[in-house]
């Protein structure tokens, strides 16, 4: 898809001249409303979204990024979400490939914190006022990445009570089975004993970690690598690394702007995110492997 349309509107030639949609590879030009391009992106909608608080100029990047991070939120959820109904219907091929697909969008994803990973303090402080009580872990489509992780919890809805539509999808998505959920159902329908106790759970409760399902992971990981299910298992491993690779860089970014100061929105800031840090998505998925 081109951008340019040609260095300039008109050419001369022999006969006279010509326009540069005259010429035979050149694109179209005229169309009787907006472009098809503008049709299908919105990138008009997109372009003005920016509303600055301040009159820092670092505020836009800042801005622009935090935005972006958000469209990667969701294209990950529609990835993690076209998984797990590919797993409630044996399809792990489909679900796999949309793992693959989500591991590059997580790079692509962590990629989103250079820009703002350099932040000195006098930086971010020069417009952090204007972001009021606001702070990332409000997002509600990062919250929906977290419980499809299996990362559950009811009060994460709280702050979201005044956006009701936003507010009915995530209390959706809190009691609906999480991505590994829909993993484990498949390990016990392929004859893998995992424990009723995690397949009868409450699902909209925080996963936590069963020395059942840790032999399962291990049992698996000991016989044919290149098996349906051991590639799931090294797909969801890809998404865990990444994950923890996103909390990390987002502890580090924050430390380095902000030091060890309350966060905004009232969170302990570095202290919050340290913990956050600390746990692995899939945790069998780990622990397993100290016993292969």
């Amino acid at each position: 898809m081109s951008h340019d349309a040609d260095h300039g509107e008109h050419t001369s030639t022999a006969t006279g001249t010509s326009t540069a949609a005259d010429t035979p590879d050149a694109p179209h030009l005229d169309f009787a409303g907006t472009t098809p391009y503008e049709d299908y992106v919105q990138a008009d909608v997109l372009t003005h979204l920016q509303h600055l608080r301040s009159d820092d100029p670092g505020e836009m990047v800042f801005l622009v990024t935090t935005q972006v991070m958000e469209l990667w939120f969701t294209v990950i959820v529609h990835e993690w979400e076209t998984a797990a109904r590919a797993l409630t219907q044996d399809d792990v091929p489909t679900a796999v490939a949309a793992l693959k697909r989500s591991r590059r969008e997580l790079e692509a994803l962590n990629a989103s914190w250079r820009p703002l990973a350099g932040l000195t303090p006098a930086q971010f402080n020069s417009y952090r006022s204007s972001l009021g009580e606001g702070s990332g872990f409000q997002s509600a489509m990062y919250r929906r990445m977290e419980f499809l992780l299996g990362d559950k919890s009811a009060s994460m809805l709280v702050p979201h009570r005044g956006a009701p539509r936003v507010h009915d999808e995530l209390e959706k998505a809190l009691h609906e089975p999480s991505l590994y959920d829909e993993v484990l159902r498949l390990l016990d329908r392929r004859g893998h004993r995992v424990p009723r106790s995690v397949l009868n759970r409450d699902v909209s409760q925080r996963y936590e970690p069963s020395p059942e399902v840790e032999a399962v992971w291990t049992a698996l990981y000991a016989g044919d690598e290149s098996s349906e299910l051991a590639r799931l298992g090294e797909a969801l491993t890809d998404v865990a690394e990444l994950v923890w690779r996103w909390r990390n860089d987002h502890l580090v970014a924050t430390r380095r702007a902000m030091g060890a100061k309350t966060g905004t929105g009232g969170s302990a800031g570095v202290a919050w995110l340290e913990k956050r840090a600390q746990k692995n998505v899939f945790p069998e998925l780990w622990t397993a492997r100290s016993h292969v």
